[in-house]
């Protein structure tokens, strides 16, 4: 049960899930606590952030009007 605890809130953390929220859903009274447990680099975690950095360089922000 444990084990599938840890994966429900480190698969939401990586979908991008709020940590308040998550750690709300955790019963955690603190999200600090559900960082330091359940942030932790998942397989593709480096890859989409390459990605995002990427986009603000190639794109600018979202919404942006440009010069």
């Amino acid at each position: 049960m444990q084990a599938l605890r840890h994966f429900y809130a480190s698969a939401l953390l990586d979908a991008g899930e709020n940590i308040k929220a998550v750690s709300e859903y955790m019963g955690h009274a603190d999200p600090g606590m559900t960082l330091r447990v359940y942030a932790h680099l998942m397989p593709d975690s480096r890859e989409r952030a390459r990605r995002a950095i990427d986009s603000v360089f190639r794109y600018g922000p979202e919404g942006a009007d440009g010069p």
